[in-house]
């Protein structure tokens, strides 16, 4: 686990931290995009932050990670870096023991950012393990970011001739439920689902709204919110190989001019943060 650039404090009496799994089921929605800029989002704030990466074979937030660290090093200088848990795959080829080293891995991985974070941030894979579900059972907060069209709404909800008013849950939809089921069971607490449109088109075009009023009856039905999405911009593709985001382009060092489309950016995540209300956050500013 890496404590570089960390102001670390440890958390006592009843307060926990706040668990928030960007997960779905369906690979390319940009959940490691939203995940690495949730994360930096909270560390600018003033909040320790820890982070479990689930995709054990990608690792995409994990590698973003190190070309932070490489790029920093190079620049001679210090960026907000989380605390990552290392997470192991199982072992043994008996399924009970598999998951039971599974979980017992999950623990031990949770348990240590506990004890210092505000905040734990876990990035899911696009695949439906059991790694991922322990994570959306343990979850307070579930954001699930989905690409802006009609092809991605069956990661929410089967319709019949696309009406939307008598959709059935699909497999993902199913799994937050027995979450949030388990969640209120358990700990009798709940979980709030929040999905959010990605890499949003720029054109204002008739199918943009139709995706809209698509999701605004899913959330009726299957009982998410509805958060504010990030735009399609080149921008995200060109950050990972530096491990910045858009709230570094201002550091020294920095080879991407800043423009008028990054504070748009920037204000979208904004936006985010305003619609997830994370308790922690009451009443702060939002300084970026």
């Amino acid at each position: 686990m890496s404590e570089d650039n960390v102001e670390m404090s440890v958390l006592t009496g009843n307060e926990q931290p706040h668990l928030i799994v960007v997960g779905n089921e369906k690979g390319g929605a940009g959940k490691s995009t939203v995940a690495v800029h949730l994360a930096l989002a909270l560390m600018r704030m003033g909040k320790t932050v820890g982070v479990i990466d689930l995709d054990t074979r990608q690792r995409t937030f994990s590698r973003y990670m190190k070309n932070r660290e490489t790029w920093a090093k190079t620049q001679n200088t210090t960026l907000p870096m989380p605390l990552m848990a290392q997470l192991s795959l199982g072992t043994s080829r008996n399924l009970d023991m598999l998951e039971e080293e599974e979980q017992q891995n999950w623990q031990v991985s949770l348990t240590s950012l506990r004890q210092t974070c505000a905040f734990i941030v876990v990035d899911a894979p696009g695949s439906d393990t059991h790694l991922s579900r322990l994570a959306h059972g343990a979850a307070d907060t579930i954001l699930t970011p989905i690409n802006d069209s009609f092809v991605d709404f069956d990661l929410l909800a089967k319709s019949n001739n696309g009406d939307l008013s008598r959709a059935r849950p699909s497999l993902y939809s199913e799994m937050v439920w027995e979450a949030r089921k388990r969640k209120a069971s358990c700990e009798h607490k709940s979980i709030d689902w929040v999905v959010m449109r990605n890499r949003m088109s720029m054109i204002n075009a008739r199918n943009k709204q139709k995706v809209a009023d698509g999701l605004a009856t899913l959330s009726k039905r299957l009982g998410f919110r509805l958060a504010p999405g990030f735009g399609e911009r080149v921008i995200y593709r060109e950050l990972f190989p530096s491990g910045l985001t858009l709230l570094d382009l201002t550091e020294k060092g920095s080879a991407i001019q800043f423009s008028m489309s990054h504070v748009a950016a920037r204000q979208e995540l904004r936006d985010l943060l305003i619609v997830l209300k994370l308790a922690a956050l009451e009443g702060a500013s939002i300084s970026f």
